[in-house]
């Protein structure tokens, strides 16, 4: 199992999981012309992916997710209500082969299985997601505003986890975001600050994991120093296993042993 990125932050994000053969997409936040030249730099085109799954309809996790699963007929997954929320819009899912999560309830991909898992954020049904493959276990979490004892417990036992550290608080009531855009960002349905990442992983089992990438930094709110100031007080040991994507990068492959 392994993982890679083709960016993260508020321009874009998307995630790819790899299971042995099976290819998969985790939200797409660029143009459908980008993510395909973001692809082609990881040595990947879309008709190697098996699966697109989004989060939630906003624009930098599902601009060109629509576009992308009718152009290579890429079977699409979301909840009801994301799909809902796009309905009508450029980034719509019509004429995409789209499918149905319920948060909660498992379904398979080939031999994996993933887990959606209801976050708090200020869209209209979202989720997150776990995947298990031969007894490994991949996270992705990012864009919620807080920590629910349910997030607590989907994520506590990962051998890789893709965690949101998106702000500093103190640079985001600095910054330059009006004040209404730093009371969303900040508040409970909004994004997880670098000490509330820390938190989550002061639940977990950090032993276990072998890549932890911090993911959805503002560029504005945060800076990779402060992000890894605050996750290394709850990751002291094996400090080597803990990288920052970037809005540019993303980050390379990561295998899971």
């Amino acid at each position: 199992m392994r993982l890679a990125s083709l960016g993260s932050g508020s321009k874009g994000n998307g995630t790819m999981v790899c299971a042995g053969d099976l290819l998969v997409l985790v939200d797409c936040g660029f143009s459908l012309r980008e993510t395909e030249r973001r692809l082609a730099a990881l040595g990947l085109s879309a008709t190697d992916l098996a699966a697109l799954l989004v989060t939630h309809e906003h624009g930098d996790h599902v601009r060109g997710a629509g576009a992308l699963a009718r152009k290579y007929k890429t079977p699409l997954y979301s909840t009801f209500g994301t799909a809902r929320a796009v309905t009508g819009k450029a980034a719509g899912f019509h004429g995409a082969d789209w499918r149905e999560v319920r948060p909660g309830r498992t379904f398979e991909l080939a031999d994996m299985t993933v887990t959606p898992v209801t976050v708090p954020h200020d869209a209209l049904e979202p989720c997150q997601y776990r995947f298990s493959w031969r007894q490994r276990e991949l996270g992705v979490l990012t864009d919620l505003g807080s920590l629910t004892p349910h997030v607590v417990d989907a994520y506590r036992e990962c051998d890789a986890l893709v965690l949101e550290c998106n702000h500093e608080p103190e640079l985001l009531a600095a910054g330059p975001y009006p004040a209404s855009l730093k009371r969303r960002v900040g508040g409970n349905l909004g994004h997880l600050s670098n000490q509330q990442a820390a938190t989550l992983l002061g639940h977990c089992n950090v032993d276990r994991l072998q890549h932890l990438v911090l993911s959805h930094l503002s560029e504005q709110n945060n800076t990779p120093d402060h992000a890894l100031g605050w996750i290394h007080q709850a990751v002291e040991a094996g400090r080597e296993r803990i990288r920052v994507a970037s809005q540019e990068q993303g980050f390379g492959w990561l295998d899971i042993h």
